[in-house]
């Protein structure tokens, strides 16, 4: 693939690209968070059970 033709592509995917509206933005956001406080939590409580279960 040539850097005329990346260009090329990359204007087009540019033009057709459109700003999401509130709505689909608060959905991605909250998908987004609820992903962070799943693998926050999964975290936490792996590295509890590590400490736990760690011989004194």
């Amino acid at each position: 693939m040539g850097v005329i033709s990346f260009i090329k592509s990359a204007v087009t995917l540019l033009k057709t690209a459109k700003k999401p509206t509130a709505k689909e933005y608060n959905i991605t956001l909250r998908i987004t968070l609820l992903g962070l406080a799943i693998i926050g939590t999964l975290t936490f409580l792996i590295r509890f059970l590590a400490l736990a279960f760690q011989p004194a």
